[in-house]
């Protein structure tokens, strides 16, 4: 590779689903009242690869696309955004996966999926690249990647050999009811995984399907900490997030803007947070500095909400910039 200024920072590698949203050119209908459809590459994992390299962080993306136009788009939109697609694998015999996102009038979503199985819930441990998930400094995923076999167990196959080669963990759950079987599975599932992780992003919405709880408030958060956890994380959407660590808590306001479309808010979010811990993890008991990032993490979410689709709304270090300095 050419040195570009990527090749010395450490690596964040992004493990999970990529898939196509088709978003409905309208706003506030149904599907089924929908009179077009724009397709957006999408999928969690995928978007925090590219929030970081967007960034000008070191990325990598490892999972499974589909053998097929969409797949090979998609392959091809990661590379184009700068991140290392030696982790993709490619599955012959299943389609891309697709979503079908309403957005309702006030931004919010709504999804109908189409897995069955898509190649993403087919990729089988002995098809991980474990060289390229050893060399990641950050090793970053979901929880879609833990409903069906074999996937799963790729899953923790690549947590494990990640965290045996010392590279901190980071998790989003990422809920997405419609996938599970039921909720209760959702949520044994979601939980199983709970105790490995260093670094965790629940959304309000999460934080209360995960504890039983409707009250978003500090008690009901750090029933879901840790004592290995260096760092808990609540997005609260337009009011910003909370953030719990071994030694301090408190809260980062947003920044308003006009939204869109929250497709991506948390993924530009995560990315942007692991951008700024990936080569110091000392921030992460500093509370003034770990303040700062989550200012530029708010910044960062904000900005992807004032477009439509994730990743074409994920923002540059000088957008980011802009807001942060306009918002002081």
């Amino acid at each position: 590779m050419a040195s570009n200024g990527v090749n010395d920072k450490s690596l964040i590698v992004s493990f999970g689903e990529m898939l196509i949203d088709f978003v409905p050119t309208v706003s506030g209908v149904s599907l089924a009242e929908a009179p077009g459809f724009v397709k957006a590459p999408g999928g969690a994992p995928a978007n925090v690869a590219i929030a970081v390299a967007r960034l000008g962080g070191k990325t990598a993306f490892v999972g499974k696309l589909g053998d097929d136009e969409f797949g090979n788009m998609l392959a091809g939109i990661l590379k184009e955004n700068g991140v290392i697609a030696t982790g993709i694998n490619f599955d012959t015999g299943a389609r891309t996966a697709l979503a079908f996102v309403t957005l309702r009038a006030d931004g919010e979503r709504e999804f109908m999926f189409y897995r069955n199985p898509s190649a993403d819930m087919l990729l089988r441990p002995e098809e991980l690249n474990l060289e390229l998930i050893r060399s990641a400094k950050v090793f970053h995923y979901g929880s879609i990647s833990l409903i069906v076999e074999p996937c799963r167990s790729a899953h923790l196959q690549a947590m494990r050999v990640a965290k045996d080669a010392g590279a901190l963990l980071s998790y989003d759950p990422n809920l997405r009811l419609p996938l599970w079987p039921s909720e209760e599975e959702a949520r044994e599932q979601i939980l199983s995984i709970w105790d490995e992780a260093d670094v965790i992003k629940v959304s309000d919405n999460e934080l209360e399907f995960l504890t039983g709880s409707d009250k978003i408030d500090d008690e009901t958060a750090l029933s879901l900490w840790r004592p290995n956890f260096k760092l808990l994380l609540v997005t609260l959407g337009e009011k910003g997030c909370n953030y719990y660590t071994k030694n301090f808590h408190g809260s980062v306001e947003a920044f308003h803007v006009d939204t869109v479309d929250t497709t991506g808010a948390g993924d530009a979010f995560v990315g942007a947070l692991l951008c700024k811990i990936v080569d110091d993890q000392s921030v992460l008991e500093d509370e003034p500095r770990l303040r700062e990032i989550l200012r530029f993490a708010n910044a960062c979410g904000a900005i992807t909400t004032t477009k439509k689709g994730a990743i074409p709304a994920l923002p540059t270090p000088a957008a980011v910039l802009k807001l942060v300095n306009e918002g002081k």
